[in-house]
């Protein structure tokens, strides 16, 4: 989407949702701020989990070692967890560029504005998200 234009699309109801230039922007920014805080989350934990690997653990319990590995084990997790929303957010921007930000990726159909605007990173419409869940 190019600046001054806007995003229009038709609902299911019939009703006209609009994404004005500035609230496309306003979007874009939000999920490049989020993803630049990701990613300095990402870089302190991959650091913090380096220097634990470093740390000599001779003299601990195997309490102490059972401890230090599940800390490890669940500092890797959430740092997945946050390389997966930075993919999240980059994937919504790269539809914004596209000009297919708001609409649903399997039926076509847009994606509610209210929808986007609590979750920037939403691919699917409530019906669709629906029954992906159900499965």
């Amino acid at each position: 989407m190019r600046a001054g234009e806007s995003a229009v699309l038709p609902s299911q109801n019939g009703v006209v949702v609009t994404w004005s230039a500035e609230e496309l922007a306003e979007v874009r920014a939000r999920l490049a701020t989020e993803i630049r805080e990701l990613n300095e989350e990402i870089a302190k934990a991959e650091s913090e989990i380096a220097a634990g690997d470093v740390t000599d653990g001779a003299g601990d319990d195997q309490a102490d070692a059972g401890a230090r590995t599940y800390e490890r084990e669940r500092e890797i997790a959430l740092t997945l967890n946050s390389r997966d929303l930075v993919a999240q957010n980059e994937r919504a921007i790269a539809r914004i560029d596209a000009g297919t930000y708001g609409v649903c990726e399997s039926c076509h159909q847009p994606i509610g504005k209210e929808r986007l605007q609590a979750f920037p990173r939403a691919t699917l419409c409530v019906a669709c998200k629906q029954r992906e869940e159900r499965r």
